[in-house]
C-alpha cells in the first residue's frame, strides 16, 4: 500500500523495536587475550541498545589510522574486528547517533549451511542447495563469484560469531528456501538488536575507535591510491581529514532516499519503507565519484508484510513459523513462503492492495518478536478463529474454512491450493488466535557498487581501486533481482569479515 510520503524510523526508535529480540539473552564475549567472561544483558541493557555502550570520545579522534571504516551496522563492525585480529589499527566512523544501521532492524536470521546448528539439529544442508536456491530467488542474475564466496563462507561465519558469544543456534526457514537455514538467537528471538549488541560490545573490548556522529564526506584518493576521508565531526562542529591506508565502505543502501528510490524506480514513489533514516545512498555516491562502478540500481525490493503506518516489518519468521496470509474476503491468495517480489505482486493485486497475516498462540510462542508488535497496537485477538473474523472485519465461515483446509493442508503435508511446502511443521489449532494488517514497503536496495570476492571496489573497467574496499548493503550483484530472506545478515557478516581480511592484507 502507498504512502503520501516515505517514511522511516528513527534510529532510536529502531533500538526500541528491537527490544522484542533480545531480552534476557544470555551472551559470551571474547577479549582480543581470548579469554571468556559471560555476562548477562538484562532488559536494562537491551533497553539502553547500542547507545549504552561506550563511544570514543570526539576528542580522541587521530588523524592517521591504518584503515578507515564508514558505517557502523554489521558489515562495518566485522570488517573492523576482523582487521583487528589481523593487527591492525582500525577506526569505524559512523555519521548516526548510535552505531547499528539497518542491521538493528532485521528481524528473521542469517542464512547460512552446513553448519554445526543444522548438523546439531539433524538437519542436511549443503552449500550447492544453497546456491542454487538463491540464484533461483534472484531470477539467476546473481553475481556468480560472489554467491559462491559467500553459501561456501557462510558457516565459517556462524563459528566465528559464535566464538565472540553471539550464538544463532534456533533454525527457521524464509521465503524461496528448502531447509531450514535461517539462523536465530537461542529464544527465536529477533536477529538485529542481539547481533548489533554482540558486534559492539567485541568491538570495545577490542578498544577498536568508534565515533558516532561523524560524517565522512569524501573519501581521498593520492597518486592512485586510496589515501583517507574527510570527515565533518557533528559533535565538535570540526571538518577533519584522516589519512589511512585503506577504506572500507560499509554505509548500507538508499531504501530512505525517496529522490533515489524515484530516479532509480519511479513506480515505487511514495512507497512507505522499513529502512533506517541513514539509508540515504553516501557510500554509493562517493565511489561514483571516485570512478567506482554501480550495478542493479533500479532493482529494489519491496517486502510484503510491512506495517503501513509506522513502516515496521513484521519477519518473514512468523510465516515460517506457520503464518498464512488472507485476503479481505477471508482466504489464501498466494504460497506465503513464494520470494518476497511474488508475494508482494499476489498482495498488490488484492482489493485494498492489503492483507492480514494470521497465526494462532503457538506461532506466537515461537517468534518473540511478536510481543512487540502486540505492544504497538498491531495485533488483533480473537479467542476462536470466527472471534478473530469479526476483529478484523472478514467473513466468520471464509476465515473459518481457510484456516481448517490449511491445517488439514499441514496434516496431510500437502498444500494443493498454492504447492506450499515449508514452514508447514505444525497447524493452526492453539487459540488464541491473532491477525496483523500487512502490505508492502520498500526494504533493500540490491543495487550499488560492484566489488570482486576480495570486496575490492571495481571500476568501469572492472579494475580494482587500490585500497577501496566495501561490504554489505552498499554493494550490488549478490542477490541479483530479489533478495532471499535471511541473506543480508549473512552478506553483512561474511563480507564484512573479508573486507577487513583483505584490507589488512593490502597494507602489509
Amino acid at each position: 500500500m502507498k504512502k503520501k510520503v516515505l517514511q522511516s524510523l528513527t534510529v532510536g526508535s529502531a533500538i526500541i523495536f528491537m527490544l522484542a529480540g533480545c531480552g534476557g539473552n544470555k551472551t559470551e564475549t571474547k577479549e582480543s587475550t581470548k579469554k571468556e567472561t559471560k555476562t548477562e544483558a538484562s532488559s536494562t541493557d537491551v533497553a539502553t541498545g547500542a547507545s549504552a555502550q561506550a563511544y570514543t570520545d570526539p576528542k580522541d579522534l587521530q588523524d592517521k589510522y591504518d584503515i578507515v571504516i564508514i558505517g557502523a551496522g554489521g558489515a562495518g563492525m566485522s570488517a573492523a574486528i576482523q582487521a583487528k585480529d589481523a593487527g591492525k589499527n582500525p577506526v569505524i566512523l559512523e555519521k548516526m547517533p548510535v552505531a547499528g544501521g539497518n542491521t538493528l532492524k532485521s528481524s528473521s536470521g542469517m542464512n547460512a549451511s552446513e553448519t554445526k546448528f543444522q548438523k546439531e539439529s539433524g538437519i542436511s544442508d549443503s552449500n550447492d542447495k544453497f546456491y542454487e536456491e538463491t540464484l533461483k530467488g534472484g531470477h539467476d542474475k546473481n553475481d556468480k563469484e560472489l554467491l559462491r564466496y559467500y553459501v561456501d563462507n557462510s558457516a565459517s561465519a556462524i563459528d566465528w560469531l559464535d566464538s565472540m558469544g553471539i550464538r544463532l543456534n534456533n533454525l527457521t526457514i524464509t521465503g524461496g528456501m528448502s531447509e531450514k537455514r535461517t539462523h536465530r538467537p537461542e529464544d527465536g528471538s529477533a536477529v538485529g538488536e542481539y547481533l548489533v549488541h554482540g558486534l559492539l560490545k567485541n568491538v570495545t573490548e577490542l578498544n577498536i575507535p568508534i565515533f558516532v556522529n561523524a560524517d565522512v564526506t569524501e573519501i581521498k584518493e593520492k597518486d592512485g591510491k586510496i589515501s583517507g576521508v574527510k570527515v565533518d565531526m557533528k559533535e565538535t562542529k570540526e571538518k577533519k581529514e584522516i589519512s589511512s591506508q585503506a577504506v572500507v565502505v560499509a554505509t548500507g543502501g538508499y531504501g530512505a532516499n525517496p529522490e533515489m528510490i524515484k530516479a532509480e524506480k519511479p513506480e515505487l514513489d511514495g512507497y512507505v519503507t522499513t529502512n533506517q533514516e541513514g539509508s540515504t545512498g553516501d557510500g554509493i555516491k562517493m565511489i561514483e565519484k571516485l570512478g567506482g562502478q554501480v550495478v542493479d540500481m533500479n532493482q529494489i525490493q519491496i517486502h510484503p508484510t510491512v506495517q503501513q503506518d509506522t513502516g515496521i516489518l513484521i519477519g518473514e519468521a512468523v510465516r515460517g513459523e506457520g503464518g498464512i496470509l488472507v485476503s479481505e474476503d477471508g482466504t489464501r491468495f498466494i504460497n506465503e513462503l513464494d520470494t518476497r517480489d511474488k508475494v508482494s505482486a499476489a498482495i498488490n493485486q488484492l482489493k485494498g492492495k492489503a492483507a492480514y497475516l494470521v497465526f494462532d498462540s503457538g506461532v506466537r510462542e515461537r517468534v518473540k518478536a511478536i510481543d512487540f508488535y502486540d505492544k504497538q497496537g498491531f495485533v488483533k485477538k480473537g479467542e476462536t478463529v470466527a472471534d478473530l473474523a469479526k476483529e478484523i472485519g472478514v467473513k466468520e465461515d471464509a476465515l473459518d474454512k481457510t484456516v481448517t483446509d490449511w491445517n488439514q493442508a499441514v496434516a496431510d503435508k500437502k498444500d494443493a491450493q498454492f504447492e506450499r511446502k515449508t514452514g508447514m511443521d505444525k497447524p493452526l489449532d492453539k487459540g488464541p488466535y491473532y491477525a496483523i494488517k500487512i502490505a508492502p514497503g520498500i526494504h533493500y536496495t540490491m543495487g550499488g557498487v560492484k566489488i570482486n570476492a576480495k570486496t575490492e571496489v571495481l571500476t568501469k573497467d572492472n579494475k580494482a581501486i587500490p585500497g577501496l574496499y566495501a561490504a554489505g548493503e552498499v554493494t550490488g550483484g549478490l542477490h541479483g533481482t530479489n533478495r532471499i530472506g535471511g541473506n543480508s545478515v549473512g552478506d553483512i557478516i561474511v563480507f564484512g569479515r573479508q573486507a577487513g581480511d583483505q584490507s589488512a592484507q593490502y597494507i602489509k
